[in-house]
């Protein structure tokens, strides 16, 4: 390797009237710093500017640091860590993007991007800029730690460069605050008034001793101590920046205001640009999207004041939405209206068509849904919250397996380690997590760590690793669940008794159901993991659950004894999903789900699969069509809902961008396809396919071990399947039985298999297909 020979540029200019604040900040520092636990590795210090009002709301801090190389590096590593979000630029072009993440890979630590930044650095003078963005207050995602800071450690060859007091900086003067209305409580993040008459032109490149009013950084900190604590590394890529596009607008004249609107492609995470001339300035833009205020609640903004002549800007704190709506005074000329997508660096891999267009369109809402619901982490929402509810990163991360690309497991790993991290003390988890919310809703936390959250996960992707991880978090939890006499699951109000959106709710059994599959998921976990009297005792418990819930069974439905409403959906499809249901109760439950829909989009999905598993594959596509059609048939949204209409027609505030409505994506992958693992990591895997009513049917899976790809026919002439089969896979077919099956024009070897996670089914071929491309046909159709 090569040894850089650097030159760390110092700062010459004199220092504003600020002493005395420096005085006491150092102060501070020598007081506190015998109590920070430093990590050796780490040098350098947390800084800031030395202004009492830094550390105020939505404050936008500007540092700069100028270097000599005598050549061009081969490697840059570089720590950067900030509270709460930075822009990174190298001789002026900017390179990170909103980089860092919320705070909160546990209650004390912060995470810390590490980047290679050689690519960006050249013989001679660097100059380094970092325009650091504040939040200072909490919310559903997010606890700041009370102090705005940027910490920066970049090697260069034998060199480093660290932050400290060489580094200059000062508050942005044309950032500040918008008036009312302003964000509601569960956001963090603030509008954002930009007032270009007192922006500081070219300060990324200009030299440091031509910078108005900046001062030298002053220590805060030291890494490793608080209140940053451990620094853990970004465990999710940077953010995906799908360039800057022109959007075509028109303009609503109005008395003493314009209103110009840009239409976007679709729902998206953006930034606008916009371009204008003002030949006077001072005039205040108001810059806003249609989720702007929506889901029931003020959500964010940006303001823009202009300057005199021809000017370009844009508003670095991300919104969402169909349409760039601005408030222009009449004056003002807006020349161009432009966005910048960013998102989480995933591919829409996951593909499907069918023979019914309204589940085409579905699938296409519910994959944009999908991804306008994940960045820092899964949130239930782009506009009104933002936070990680549990019982959506569930469906979210199901939904995930079948429509985007792996590099979306990181973030599962990141929602599963994090929520294992905040657990009480007593026991209790919660979420959504990182955030202020530290209420206990207790069936979403058993959905979380059970089948269809922590096990699922592993299942699908092999990661043992962080399962064994998180284990003595979900058996601390579970150890707070108690039976009753008749074995079923007491009930556990927790801090929000919740159940789901809606009436009819009989919670009792619905937390019974979800009690039973958490302690199936947690079985499995521990038989993974060796712990067999865990698993065992998981399993004594299920059973006195599965007693308790079957008595009661009133002869056709299932209602606890102190219920007195409606009969409820979910807790049926609960039933049956759970196999606390045998076979002879599916008529019954059947029938009463033809009249009987309570459930919302959230638990509307567990009511399909159900539907699927009892053979009612029909009714199932027909019943998810009737429940979704006013959202996936309306034109003016291309995302799904939080409720089934939207405002007062839905549901805890009716967003109109809610991924947990996209579950049946995941039923029809994993029942009407029938593609499913069996082993950990898709070592085996599934293909039961139950067409229900679909002609043709093609669906792609991207998973750890390669593409699954997938297609069918459907017809009087029987029934057709294409399957490739990815390396180092074992898939398992299963078809009805009763007609001639050909693999590529052969009579396949057919036999009843034991495979682990397979259950036996009678009267089925079942056969196995090594890694490869397959053409089979079932001579009637299925």
């Amino acid at each position: 390797m090569k040894k850089h020979q650097i030159t760390l540029g110092m700062t010459n200019f004199k220092l504003k009237p600020c002493i005395c604040y420096i005085s006491i900040c150092f102060l501070f520092f020598i007081k506190v710093q015998s109590s920070f636990a430093q990590d050796k590795s780490m040098v350098g210090y947390w800084i800031s500017p030395a202004l009492k009002e830094v550390n105020k709301a939505n404050r936008w801090i500007a540092f700069r640091r100028d270097l000599i190389l005598k050549e061009k590096p081969e490697q840059a590593l570089t720590t950067i860590a900030a509270d709460t979000k930075y822009w990174l630029w190298i001789n002026g072009k900017l390179i990170i993007f909103e980089g860092g993440l919320k705070r909160g890979p546990n209650p004390k630590d912060t995470y810390a991007d590490k980047v290679n930044l050689a690519p960006y650095l050249k013989k001679g003078k660097n100059k380094i800029a970092i325009l650091l963005w504040y939040f200072g207050k909490d919310g559903f995602s997010h606890i700041g730690s009370g102090l705005a800071g940027l910490y920066f450690k970049m090697n260069v060859g034998n060199t480093m460069l660290n932050s400290d007091m060489n580094w200059s900086c000062r508050i942005h003067p044309a950032y500040g605050d918008t008036e009312a209305p302003f964000p509601n409580y569960r956001l963090p993040e603030s509008n954002i008034r930009f007032d270009a008459r007192k922006d500081m032109t070219n300060w990324q490149t200009m030299p440091i001793t031509a910078l108005a009013d900046f001062s030298h950084a002053v220590p805060i900190g030291q890494p490793g101590g608080a209140p940053w604590n451990k620094l853990v590394e970004r465990p999710i890529p940077q953010w995906k920046d799908f360039g800057i596009r022109a959007a075509k607008f028109y303009r609503l004249r109005g008395n003493l205001t314009d209103t110009i609107i840009a239409k976007l492609p679709y729902n998206m995470q953006l930034t606008p640009i916009i371009s204008v001339k003002d030949d006077i300035g001072g005039r205040l833009i108001k810059i806003n999207t249609d989720h702007s205020k929506s889901g029931g609640t003020d959500n964010l903004r940006a303001e823009y004041i202009t300057k005199k002549g021809i000017q370009e800007y844009e508003s670095y704190g991300w919104l969402n939405g169909e349409k760039i709506i601005l408030v222009v005074p009449k004056a003002v000329k807006v020349t161009a209206i432009k966005y910048r997508e960013t998102g989480y660096n995933a591919e829409p891999s996951g593909a499907f068509t069918s023979s019914d267009e309204f589940y085409n369109r579905f699938w296409k809402k519910a994959q944009r849904t999908l991804y306008v619901n994940m960045r820092d982490n899964y949130f239930d929402c782009p506009d009104r919250e933002r936070a990680q509810w549990w019982g959506d990163a569930v469906l979210l991360m199901g939904e995930s397996f079948y429509t985007y690309s792996i590099s979306t497991h990181a973030l599962m790993r990141k929602a599963i380690s994090e929520l294992a991290a905040w657990q009480r003390p007593s026991g209790e988890l919660f979420a959504p997590v990182p955030g202020n919310f530290n209420q206990e809703l207790p069936d979403q936390m058993l959905t979380s760590i059970g089948y269809y959250g922590f096990w699922n996960y592993y299942i699908n992707t092999g990661d043992r690793k962080t399962i064994e991880a998180v284990y003595p978090a979900i058996k601390r939890y579970l150890a707070l669940w108690k039976t009753d006499n008749n074995g079923l699951t007491l009930l556990r109000k927790g801090d929000w008794l919740w159940g789901d959106w809606g009436d009819n709710i009989d919670v009792k059994l619905i937390m019974a159901g979800w009690h039973y599959l958490a302690l199936d998921g947690a079985s499995r976990m521990a038989d993974m993991l060796g712990y067999a009297k865990d698993a065992a005792m998981y399993r004594q418990t299920m059973n006195n659950v599965k007693i308790g819930y079957n008595k009661c069974w009133d002869g056709h439905a299932y209602r606890h004894p102190s219920y007195t409403k409606q009969t409820d959906d979910r807790v049926q499809a609960l039933a049956v999903i759970s196999g606390i249901a045998d076979s002879s109760k599916y008529r019954d439950i059947s029938q009463l789900l033809h009249t009987q829909m309570h459930a919302s989009p959230y638990m509307e999905k567990y009511v399909m699969e159900a539907l699927f598993k009892m053979g009612a594959g029909k009714y199932a596509m027909e019943r998810t069509k009737q429940r979704f059609a006013e959202m996936v048939n309306n034109p003016y949204y291309t995302t799904l809902f939080e409720g089934w209409g939207i405002g007062e027609n839905g549901f805890g505030g009716g967003t109109t961008n809610h991924a947990w409505s996209g579950g049946a994506q995941i039923v029809i992958a994993q029942y009407l396809f029938g593609i499913r693992p069996l082993e950990a990591g898709y070592k085996t895997f599934l293909i039961e396919p139950d067409p229900a009513n679909l002609r043709t049917g093609t669906l792609n899976v991207p998973t750890v071990k390669g593409m699954i790809n997938t297609s069918f026919e459907n017809n009087m002439n029987g029934f057709k399947l294409q399957v490739t089969v990815p390396p180092a896979t074992t898939a398992i077919v299963r078809l009805p039985a009763g007609a001639k099956v050909f693999v590529n024009k052969n009579l396949p070897e057919t036999k009843e298999l034991e495979v682990a996670g397979l259950t036996k089914k009678t009267n089925t071929i079942t056969f196995k297909l090594s890694p490869g491309k397959y053409k089979i046909k079932r001579q009637q159709p299925l």
